[in-house]
């Protein structure tokens, strides 16, 4: 192999894997990229096993190869390069990397080593899908907090992706305290619903290449993955098997009491609150009476924290507790001008919403005073 490509082309390229690349080297292949060059079209391909990414790449080819070099490394020295960078292979083993009078020799891999691009057949091909960008990720913003990070139930570590035969899809999120759900319908054509549950890591690495533009995304939904088509980018990554949980058993449905508030007048007096609420717990104290809402904490190594509030409320004395956190996730990811809190009683769970909107809906499980 020897090819030419430009200094910017190639640093943006390798950051875009990044946070694939395996940087534990578990398995020395991971922490490597597949550059493959061919006159047919040049691309790079990185995975972690669970994710894979491949992009085109521009480049000038004297001569075509495959061959499989250290990202991250080499990411480092084209930052440092000031021109155009000439990469040359004579074997599988070593690289010479050369721009101006500089130039290194790295240690590589063959690309027979590295991991084969996941195929999905002609029948899953043939149901894929198109959801706007914009769309997917907003859906995306307003659920992925509330995933867990590190939950022994593995489930829960992910988002699901409901996909209706109506067009419709739904995107929920929960860590089994809290619970986020964004429902659209978008038009989807697929023959029958679908249930895929994607990792919470892969999601947040998806979401980076949606915030490139208004493009449309192409979804298709196999056995084992899901491929992700955005211009000409392909992103790939695995299912997680499971069952998730009946999201709609979760949502509140006799829940009679609402609390309708300014959202960022609510979002100030809970960030003040928090600031004295103990670290681990987050906890505050909210206290309702007619038109009127009291949020408290107290943390007996470093004192009180009061703030009242005007609200619209007519359901008589109540206190409850929450966790700070899960309700500022919840309300920053809003964008009405007033919110809803819909309560029950004080061990019952709480349903936020935008004021007129049932589209969004979140649900936090109370804590004990």
């Amino acid at each position: 192999m020897k090819i030419t490509v430009q200094k910017e082309e190639l640093q943006k390229k390798l950051s875009d894997i990044q946070n694939i690349v395996e940087k534990k080297n578990t398995m020395p292949i991971l922490s490597h990229f597949l550059l493959v060059a061919e006159q047919s079209g040049s691309f790079i391909t990185a995975t972690d096993l669970e994710t894979a990414f491949k992009e085109p790449i521009a480049l000038e080819i004297s001569e075509e190869g495959r061959i499989a070099i250290p990202a991250r490394k080499l990411l480092e020295i084209a930052k440092e390069m000031d021109s155009s960078i000439t990469i040359e292979s004579a074997d599988n083993q070593w690289v010479k990397v050369k721009s101006g009078k500089s130039q290194f020799r790295l240690a590589c891999l063959a690309h027979e080593e590295f991991p084969v691009w996941p195929a999905l057949s002609d029948a899953e091909k043939a149901d894929a899908m198109t959801i706007e960008a914009p769309a997917f990720l907003e859906m995306i913003d307003k659920t992925v907090y509330a995933a867990g990070e590190a939950d022994t139930r593995y489930v829960l570590n992910g988002l699901l992706f409901h996909i209706k035969s109506s067009g419709e899809l739904t995107v929920v999120g929960t860590d089994g305290h809290r619970l986020a759900l964004c429902q659209r319908s978008l038009g989807l054509s697929t023959k029958e619903d679908k249930k895929v549950i994607l990792s919470r890591k892969s999601v947040l690495e998806l979401k980076k290449f949606l915030d490139s533009g208004e493009h449309a995304v192409k979804l298709t939904v196999g056995k084992n993955h899901a491929l992700f088509e955005i211009d000409s980018i392909q992103f790939l990554t695995r299912l997680i098997e499971g069952t998730y949980p009946n999201y709609e058993q979760v949502l509140p449905a006799d829940n009679d009491k609402d609390v309708l508030i300014n959202r960022s007048v609510l979002i100030k007096a809970l960030r003040r609150v928090s600031v004295i609420s103990r670290e681990r717990s987050n906890a505050i104290k909210v206290e309702l009476d007619k038109d009127i809402m009291v949020i408290s904490a107290s943390n007996p190594d470093m004192g009180e924290a009061k703030d009242e509030l005007t609200v619209e409320y007519a359901g008589g004395q109540m206190a409850v507790a929450f966790n700070a956190r899960y309700m500022l996730d919840a309300f920053s990811a809003m964008n009405s001008e007033k919110v809803v809190i819909r309560l029950k009683e004080a061990l019952s769970p709480a349903l936020l919403l935008e004021e007129g909107k049932t589209d969004y809906r979140c649900v936090v499980m109370p804590m004990r005073l």
